[in-house]
């Protein structure tokens, strides 16, 4: 899954980094032009031809790189999502299975670090992750972490 994720975004990142960089050249440059001329309508080529031109492509390169962070990040949702989904419970006519059992039960809660939420230790979010760090293992305000809905951890449980 990585690899293609991969080869889909990248592309988008290069032209938007190579979008951006070409219109911060085609501004100095405008600017360079402009500089040296000292009437008005000599300064209005540099203008058109290169500072305008310029700043359409800084704003386009911000544009393609915004849309390339978003594609990665949907493709991280789309990767958890196959994670979870391999993780889940199997067919619900296979016996011993219970449906209604809870992804994980661990009682230990962990969070990552500028996330929003906290999590049972075997939940599939933060199981192996090593920035994963105990929820009392700093000061926590009140309401400023809401429970994983997918393992649903207990506000009770430590």
């Amino acid at each position: 899954m990585r690899t293609s994720r991969l080869r889909t975004v990248h592309p988008v990142l290069w032209a938007g980094w190579a979008a951006f960089a070409a219109g911060a050249v085609l501004c100095v440059a405008g600017w360079y032009g402009v500089s040296g001329e000292r009437y008005a309508e000599r300064q209005l080529p540099y203008l058109a031809s290169c500072t305008i031109p310029g700043a359409a492509l800084i704003v386009a390169g911000a544009v393609l790189l915004a849309r390339g962070r978003e594609a990665v990040a949907a493709a991280r949702v789309e990767e958890l999502y196959g994670l979870l989904v391999e993780a889940g419970p199997g067919d619900e006519d296979e016996p011993g299975q219970d449906v209604s059992a809870p992804l994980a039960v661990s009682g230990r809660l962990l969070m990552v670090p500028g996330g929003t939420l906290y999590h049972r230790a075997d939940c599939p979010l933060v199981a192996g992750k090593a920035e994963a760090v105990p929820v009392d293992s700093r000061p926590v305000a009140s309401g400023e972490l809401d429970p994983c809905p997918i393992c649903e951890p207990a506000e009770e449980t430590d």
